[in-house]
């Protein structure tokens, strides 16, 4: 992956336990897909949360992808708040979640003539997406194809050959962490696509098949909340240790910087 410099200068920088995202609102994170999707180049456009942030700091090869990436935005009030706490002025402005932009996104892709390429979800699931997507942006160009097939050998090889046939200018990879990110590792330089957008589970809730909870929760940041009453056994060890380890080490930064420590 290529980091576009000169295109990311426009943007401040914040870095929070080693890994770094931008400083961008809805409307720059999708002025920043639909001009990456209209140059002859390949661009990551990747997203940070909790979860992610405790992966980059896990695994090595992880934070690497996010530290390379071209653009990253943050998906998540607690990364808002671990900013905060180590002196940036963020706001709410600055965090943004797929489900509530991608009608946005499908509009300014058919305004632009870009096409869009869905690969995420059970079957039927990106279906019933692109019917969405469809009603809203009637002339968008846009197919797609489900996120549960084997990621190497002859499943892997024929959905790539579906994606390289229709060569979408945006191809969005929601598999979930980090298994989405590791997917573009692997065949970044064998798919036919401009721009890379992981974004987890977005298709699922923006079609309505998982449930995210009342919008003012969603609002006050605390979707996590939801997501664990609704799916305690799969979520507990993501949000009731994720959480706070991912706290505790954002305290630990900040007092470091604090006693001029950061560099030990």
């Amino acid at each position: 992956m290529n980091t576009v410099t000169s295109a990311q200068e426009r943007f401040e920088e914040i870095v929070l336990l080693k890994t770094r995202f931008h400083k961008l609102t809805v409307q720059d994170l999708i002025s920043c897909i639909v001009k990456s999707a209209q140059i002859n180049q390949k661009t990551v456009v990747a997203n940070v949360n909790v979860r992610a942030m405790n992966f980059a700091c896990s695994k090595p090869w992880y934070r690497r992808f996010i530290n390379q990436s071209d653009y990253v935005f943050c998906d998540g009030f607690g990364v808002l708040l671990g900013a905060k706490l180590n002196g940036y002025d963020v706001c709410s402005c600055h965090r943004m979640t797929c489900p509530d932009y991608i009608e946005s996104l499908a509009k300014a892709c058919e305004q632009e003539g870009i096409s869009l390429f869905l690969l995420a979800g059970k079957p039927g699931v990106t279906d019933r997406a692109i019917d969405k997507l469809k009603a809203i942006a009637p002339n968008l160009n846009i197919q797609g194809h489900h996120g549960y097939f084997a990621k190497t050998g002859s499943e892997n090889e024929a959905v790539i050959e579906q994606i390289n046939r229709f060569k979408p200018d945006v191809l969005y990879v929601g598999f979930g962490m980090p298994l989405q990110e590791q997917w573009i590792v692997d065949n970044f330089d064998r798919v036919d696509t401009r721009v890379f957008l992981p974004l987890g589970a977005c298709l699922d809730f923006y079609t309505g098949t998982v449930y995210r909870g009342p919008r003012w929760l969603t609002d006050m940041g605390l979707e996590w909340l939801s997501r664990l009453i609704t799916k305690p056994g799969q979520l507990w060890q993501r949000y009731i240790l994720g959480n706070p380890l991912f706290l505790s080490r954002v305290l630990i930064e900040s007092c470091k910087k604090r006693l001029g420590l950061s560099k030990l």
